[in-house]
């Protein structure tokens, strides 16, 4: 699959009701540094909760984003946070090795 620089969940705009959160921010907002010149490596994947570590805290991947993170390397990749614009509450996690970002949410320390 091609996944080539794809914003995945903006197709629809910022009044997308899958990525609306009752309350934004609840656990905190990431303590690590964001934007382009931060890449952290990916630590770990929980399958059952669809979550990963990145150093500082960890990430619960949007439901309706999982599919776009089938072929992430849990081990390897590198990955780049920033503020997602549209929906407060979510951080868009983007892959440097495949170049799409998906939906996440922070879940603390």
């Amino acid at each position: 699959m091609e996944n080539s620089e794809h914003w995945h969940g903006h197709e629809t705009g910022p009044g997308d009701v899958r990525y609306h959160v009752e309350r934004p921010f609840e656990h905190g907002h990431f303590r690590g540094a964001i934007g382009h010149d931060h890449a952290y490596r990916v630590r770990n994947w929980d399958p059952g909760l669809h979550r990963f570590w990145l150093n500082g805290g960890f990430f619960g991947v949007a439901a309706w984003d999982l599919a776009y993170v089938n072929d992430w390397s849990w081990s390897d990749d590198e990955i780049v946070l920033y503020d997602d614009p549209d929906h407060p509450g979510w951080y868009l996690a983007y892959n440097t090795r495949l170049g799409n970002y998906v939906h996440v949410e922070y879940g603390g320390e």
